[in-house]
């Protein structure tokens, strides 16, 4: 099956779309893996539209940001920059909001749902990082944090959330400039993607010659959408996932296997044949 993927992209220049598996082997949880628990993802109405749902959120989010903060680049993030500095992989779409990507060295990376770095005032439209507002939180909320268990032995969800239940002496703070509502600068379900990032992303995999998804069941429209593009214009598409996808039915070639796995021996293969070259 390895011996088919290299043929599908043998000698093309490839965008990447990333999911939740991607991230699997840093430590961050998956939505949809064969072996994830049933998640509930907060939506955007439920943030803007309730302020205790969202101190509740935010309260656990203040754990849990903290260990998305902490996790390192897996040999599949380290693969695809390697990948991208041969110039075979011209850029990543990544669904998730962690970061890895770009702490690997990749530098074409569109961030399609966002980063979990950063939070914005849903009034004024100010971006802070998320250092700033952890020292905010702290400074309001002396104490919070060891009254809760440590984030090692809490479980957290693959949007910095953790699942903890003890918040109702938690105390969030709005924008310091306008008082408004502050936001991870995150894309949540029932929100849409800004168009500039969903038109740079559709012409990324139109520069690509072929298209390769590692880690997502692209079960929501946001990361599916490039693949119907790319079926439509005909580009070769590779999709490697522990399970069925929603794109399996344009898909080229279709692998269940482990992303970390995948991209290592595309990226060695690739060394090897720049070595042979070279000699």
């Amino acid at each position: 099956m390895y011996e088919q993927l290299t043929s599908v992209l043998d000698g093309r220049t490839v965008t990447v779309i990333s999911g939740a598996g991607m991230s699997t082997d840093s430590g961050i949880p998956d939505y949809r893996g064969p072996q994830s628990p049933p998640r509930n993802p907060m939506t955007f109405q439920q943030f803007v539209g309730d302020a205790e749902f969202r101190r509740h959120y935010w309260a656990r989010n203040h754990v849990g940001w903290r260990h998305m903060d902490a996790a390192v680049p897996n040999d599949g993030h380290r693969a695809l920059a390697r990948l991208e500095r041969a110039g075979v992989v011209t850029g990543i779409i990544t669904q998730n909001v962690d970061m890895l990507h770009t702490k690997a060295g990749s530098r074409n990376v569109i961030d399609l749902h966002g980063v979990y770095a950063r939070v914005r005032c849903l009034n004024c439209e100010r971006l802070i990082s998320r250092f700033e507002l952890a020292r905010r939180l702290d400074s309001v909320n002396p104490g919070f944090l060891e009254s809760v268990a440590p984030a090692e032995g809490v479980e957290i969800a693959p949007d910095a959330d953790a699942i903890i239940s003890s918040t109702a002496h938690f105390r969030m703070v709005d924008c310091e400039h306008c008082s408004g509502i502050l936001k991870p600068d995150i894309v949540y379900f029932g929100e849409s993607v800004p168009k500039p990032r969903v038109a740079e992303a559709y012409d990324l995999v139109d520069r690509s010659d072929a298209l390769l998804v590692l880690g997502s069941s692209l079960t929501v429209m946001s990361g599916l959408r490039f693949v119907r593009h790319a079926s439509k214009t005909s580009k070769p598409i590779a999709i490697v996932n522990r399970g069925t996808t929603r794109g399996d039915e344009f898909a080229s070639l279709t692998m269940h296997a482990g992303c970390s796995e995948v991209a290592t021996a595309l990226a060695d293969d690739v060394d090897q044949a720049g070595t042979r070259s070279s000699a």
